[in-house]
């Protein structure tokens, strides 16, 4: 499916692999302007197609002096200059500026990774109305440093150590941070964004999520022509949902949905999601109960991997044939699958099909994205994927979705299947997880901690303990509870309960769900752990 076309003060960013390249994105979608990330090394062309008022190269784990470091195209700083498009070099993206310009980068006598202080030398445009003399606390991550700058190029700014941690060439509407400005642990990072955007870029905070909408309208009409039908795979989660109910804005009952009971779903999900479906949302919902096919297929199989491609695989299976149904039905094939990808999922599923991402690691294959098969016969509609989650549940808001049911925690496509670490089919694995799950998520609504949990569920260990119940040794299963707290999925850091609600909810699920005897907590951040979500 074709991008939205973008609207002249988009803000393009060129991704050097920095594990913080998502939060610029994010950053400057909180100022109401639109942000992309493309490859660093995408084409001139590619670059220019999207006709962005400001590029910004990202950091990255590379060195300039690398023979296959990545680089902007030849011609685009001459492009950039010549269209009055401004650049900001931020670590990497700075150094990049340097060395291609003329200037000098060398490997740094002294790291600099963490907190650092830097001082502003002098007046500067990125700097604002901050004078020679002011100091702020700033995050610093790199190994090299730019010693000689290209010619027309003046420091702005020096760390404690006297490292460049800002330049700029005014005439050129070129800029560099050394340091990271996106990050929480920079203090004063979001304002230097903001004065840099809007006051020396000039910047419109033009970007609503309703003008997402209507474009995405407009590019669901123009590819689905007025005779063809499109499925749509609900899941029961946010973001499916709030797919479905934007594509049937668009189309009308030419929409199908499905809801697939893959036997991976929590306690009750198949009840629970076709009433909101059928009594809140109003949507066309066929129910599947495929539970034995899945288990069928995934009998035996430890490897998480291995289970999203088949999950992925035996979905896209169900679909056709649902496809085929719908054809005798009336008449015509529908050739569209509608998912609810979105932009993180894009982001750590890469590199995907399209999007020329090479310079960062695939987190994991997901299921919207990663898991599908090659030989899919039906073309996908994915209108969220430039969105992340909670700009989802902003869409879904304004599309008139329930808010109770914009609130529900992110579950992953692949379902249970992911949160039973080993084969799912083994003994009672599957129903034990269902029970324990309802437990914890019922204590925390109970408690009032809901809203305040961006995801929280429990995971099946593939391991057995020694435990004392009812005065006989028992030899049973161990659980873990999970609880993040997050605002896009693509960092996390894990919910501090107190220790009267883990020692309560300990204790409800040892003594309620047979085979239990001991329950651990996860208290990894991402990174360096990751999570799951729809």
């Amino acid at each position: 499916m074709e991008t939205p076309t973008m609207k002249p003060d988009t803000v393009l960013i060129l991704d050097y692999g920095s594990q913080y390249t998502h939060l610029i994105t994010r950053r400057i979608r909180s100022l109401n302007v639109f942000s992309l990330v493309i490859n660093g090394t995408s084409s001139l062309k590619s670059i220019t197609s999207y006709n962005p008022k400001v590029v910004i190269l990202s950091g990255g784990p590379h060195s300039v002096h690398a023979l296959d470091a990545p680089c902007f195209p030849d011609g685009f700083i001459e492009w950039a200059e010549s269209n009055g498009v401004h650049v900001l070099g931020i670590c990497y993206g700075l150094q990049l500026i340097v060395q291609k310009l003329g200037g000098v980068v060398v490997e740094g006598e002294s790291k600099e990774y963490g907190k650092m202080e830097i001082e502003v030398k002098g007046k500067s445009e990125i700097f604002g109305s901050e004078s020679g003399g002011d100091k702020q606390m700033v995050w610093m991550s790199h190994g090299d440093e730019a010693v000689k700058l290209p010619q027309g190029f003046e420091v702005v700014a020096q760390s404690a150590q006297g490292a460049v941690a800002a330049l700029e060439n005014r005439k050129k509407r070129i800029y560099g941070l050394q340091y990271h400005p996106e990050v929480t642990h920079s203090p004063k990072g979001m304002e230097t964004l903001r004065h840099f955007l809007f006051d020396v870029c000039g910047v419109s905070a033009d970007w609503k999520m309703e003008d997402l909408m209507e474009e995405e309208i407009k590019v669901i009409n123009k590819t689905v022509a007025s005779d063809e039908h499109v499925i749509c795979a609900l899941s029961g989660g946010v973001d499916s949902t709030v797919a479905a109910t934007l594509v049937h804005k668009a189309i009308g009952d030419r929409l199908h949905c499905i809801f697939v009971d893959n036997g991976l779903l929590r306690y009750k999900e198949q009840e629970r999601v076709m009433d909101t479906f059928e009594r809140d949302l109003h949507l066309p919902v066929t129910c599947v109960d495929a539970s034995e096919r899945f288990l069928s297929e995934l009998k035996g199989v430890v490897d998480p991997e291995t289970k999203r491609k088949i999950i992925g695989k035996e979905f896209i299976n169900i679909f056709d044939q649902f496809a085929q149904e719908l054809e005798k039905k009336h008449g015509k094939k529908p050739a569209f699958l509608v998912q609810g990808t979105l932009y993180p999922d894009v982001i750590e599923s890469c590199p995907p099909p399209g999007t020329d991402r090479t310079h960062s690691h695939t987190i994991k294959s997901h299921h919207n994205v990663g898991g599908l098969p090659k030989d899919m016969k039906l073309k996908l509609i994915e209108p969220l994927k430039l969105l992340f989650k909670d700009e989802v549940r902003e869409l879904g808001r304004i599309l008139n979705v329930p808010v109770g049911f914009l609130k529900r925690h992110p579950f992953p496509g692949p379902g249970l299947a992911v949160r039973v670490l080993g084969d799912v089919t083994q003994g009672n694995a599957l129903e034990v997880l269902r029970q324990v799950d309802e437990i914890f998520i019922q204590s925390i609504r109970d408690a009032g901690l809901y809203d305040s949990i961006w995801q929280a569920f429990a995971v099946f260990l593939p391991v057995r303990s020694v435990g004392v119940q009812g005065d006989k040794r028992t030899h049973s299963h161990v659980v873990a509870l999970r609880a993040v707290t997050s605002q896009d999925g693509m960092t996390a850091d894990w919910f501090n309960f107190e220790h009267k609600f883990l020692d309560d909810v300990s204790r409800k699920i040892c003594n309620s769900v047979q085979g239990v005897n001991r329950v651990v907590l996860d208290i990894t951040s991402k990174p360096p752990s990751t999570i799951e979500w729809e």
